[in-house]
C-alpha cells in the first residue's frame, strides 16, 4: 500500500514539474542584454518585489522544489515517490544527450509554455540535476522498509487485531531452591526419649 502511494505520488510529481516547474522556469529565463539596454532584463532592471509576473514564477518554481525535497527527504514516504520521475529526467536527458532531435521531438505542447518552459530545463541540465537528486532515495535501504508501530504502547490494552491471534499453552514447570529453608525460629523442643529402667546382670 505504501509503495502504491508512492507511485501516485510520482505521477503528481511529474505533473507539478512539467507544469507549474516549467511555466515558472520559463518566465525567470532571460537572456543577458547588452550593458546599454536594460529593457531585457527581469523587471527592467529595477526590484523584482512589485512585478508579480516574476513573484508568481518564483513561487511556482518554490512549490516545485518543496514537494520534490519532501519526497526526497521524508523516511516515511515510499522511494519510488521521487525516484520514478527522477529516472524518467535522466533518461530524457540521456536521449537528449544521445539524440537532441528525438530528445526534443518529444517534449508534449512544445509551443505552450509548459513545454517550452521543460525544455530550456532539458537544454541547460537542470532536468538532469534534478534526477540525479530525486533517484538518491533508492539507494538507501532503510527507505524500502516499512516502520510498523508497536501494537500495544506503556499501560494500555492490547488492540483488537491481538484477539484473533492463537495462544499459546505453556506446562508450568516445578522448580526447587537449592538453598535449604531456613529453621523455624518458634518450633517446639521435642521431649527426651525415656531410655528405660537400667537392666541388671544375672
Amino acid at each position: 500500500m505504501r509503495h502504491r502511494i508512492g507511485i501516485i505520488l510520482a505521477v503528481v510529481m511529474a505533473g507539478v514539474l512539467f507544469f507549474p516547474g516549467s511555466w515558472g522556469y520559463l518566465r525567470l529565463l532571460r537572456l543577458p542584454a547588452p550593458a546599454d539596454q536594460l529593457a531585457g532584463l527581469p523587471a527592467g532592471g529595477g526590484s523584482l518585489i512589485s512585478d508579480h509576473h516574476v513573484l508568481l514564477a518564483f513561487a511556482a518554481l518554490a512549490g516545485t522544489g518543496l514537494l520534490a525535497g519532501l519526497l526526497i527527504a521524508v523516511p516515511r514516504i515510499s522511494p519510488l515517490a521521487a525516484g520514478l520521475p527522477g529516472l524518467l529526467l535522466l533518461g530524457w536527458t540521456g536521449l537528449y544527450l544521445a539524440s537532441v532531435r528525438q530528445g526534443v521531438d518529444l517534449i508534449p505542447l512544445r509551443s505552450d509554455p509548459f513545454g517550452a518552459g521543460f525544455e530550456a530545463m532539458l537544454f541547460n541540465g537542470i532536468l538532469g540535476a534534478a534526477g540525479l537528486a530525486m533517484i538518491l532515495p533508492m539507494f538507501v535501504p532503510s527507505r524500502w522498509r516499512a516502520r510498523r508501530a508497536a501494537a500495544t504502547g506503556y499501560g494500555q490494552p492490547a488492540g483488537p487485531e491481538l484477539a484473533d491471534q492463537p495462544t499459546t499453552l505453556l506446562t508450568p514447570i516445578r522448580t526447587t531452591s537449592l538453598v535449604p529453608p531456613a529453621p523455624s525460629p518458634w518450633h517446639e523442643a521435642s521431649d527426651p526419649v525415656d531410655p528405660g529402667p537400667p537392666s541388671q546382670a544375672p
